[in-house]
């Protein structure tokens, strides 16, 4: 099972993410985007410097090709090994905060992360949600995104939101509450998604 965590930032998506993985076992994968090889890695330095300009395409691009490095050293291989990988971040942050937030369009967005991906997507993507104005005293260091404040997260909160409307595999989970509550309510979604006939 492919499973990523998404929302705005400070949402709460990383400790989420090692819970998750934690309850599921030693043998999940965990990763982070961008990151997760040594090319990504480097890019994702790149992507997190608020004292470098980038154009949105390019800042789109250079996401692309983190992830298609990632999905094929390491998601693929796992998920093909019967491994669960739970992923902070995916396609789905390129969709709102590139594809709406940046205003490269949704749906150019979709094809172009389709193509970066080789058509690999979750199989479910847990929406963490939180109002921008809460997430924002949350936020943890001070990358390009964070530094950019509340107007861009409250433009990827409302992407995101019409994402969970048209997407089955996007479940908006309340990410208010204490770490533990949330928790429950991550494995809760998770369960039912384990319950479903495939």
């Amino acid at each position: 099972m492919f499973v990523s965590l998404e929302g705005v930032d400070g949402s709460g998506k990383s400790t989420q993410a090692r819970l998750l993985a934690e309850a599921l076992g030693p043998e999940t994968v965990t990763i982070r985007e961008p990151g997760g090889t040594e090319a990504a890695e480097r890019i994702r330095g790149l992507l997190a410097d608020p004292e470098l300009p980038l154009e949105p395409l390019a800042e789109l691009l250079l996401f692309l090709a983190a992830r298609a490095d990632l999905t094929e050293r390491v998601i693929r291989p796992a998920l093909e090994a019967g491994r669960d990988v739970v992923a902070d971040r995916f396609s789905d942050s390129s969709v709102a905060y590139q594809g709406a937030a940046r205003g490269l369009g949704v749906g150019e967005v979709i094809s172009l992360c389709d193509r970066a991906t080789d058509g690999l997507w979750p199989d479910l993507t847990l929406l963490l949600k939180l109002d921008p104005e809460d997430s924002i005293g949350r936020a943890v260091g001070e990358d390009r995104f964070e530094a950019e404040g509340l107007l861009l997260q409250q433009t990827v909160a409302a992407a995101y939101d019409e994402i969970a409307q048209i997407s089955d595999r996007m479940v908006p989970v309340d990410a208010t509450g204490s770490v533990e509550q949330v928790h429950q309510r991550v494995m809760a979604a998770v369960e039912a998604h384990r319950g479903q006939p495939a």
